[in-house]
């Protein structure tokens, strides 16, 4: 039987989240730095890096909204069955086809 512990890259991401923001945060930086050795202007590449950087926080922002979401959805527990095939309240009468009373005129 093999013991040997799983290395860091087969262990499953503790924060995918914030794996996202790192690597975002990476491209803000390796972005201009590429476009300045490519020729781009030293203003074109600070105004990529600056829209880079905007739209990282903004999506960190929005990621991090939907945890905080999510988490409060498994706190509440899981939710009534809906649908279809769901119970309705006691002596309601169930969904079907009705046929009394629509007859096509002709």
């Amino acid at each position: 039987m093999n013991t040997e512990p799983l290395s860091a890259a087969a262990e499953p991401a503790a924060d995918p989240a914030g794996e996202v923001v790192r690597w975002a945060a990476f491209s803000c930086v390796l972005v201009p730095v590429v476009l300045v050795v490519y020729g781009a202007s030293f203003a074109g590449a600070a105004g990529s890096a600056l829209g880079l950087t905007a739209v990282t926080a903004a999506c960190r922002l929005l990621l991090r909204q939907s945890e905080r979401a999510a988490a409060q959805e498994r706190a509440r527990g899981p939710l009534p069955p809906s649908g279809r095939h769901a119970r309705g309240a006691p002596g309601a009468r169930p969904g079907g086809r009705h046929t009394r009373g629509c007859r096509p005129e002709g």
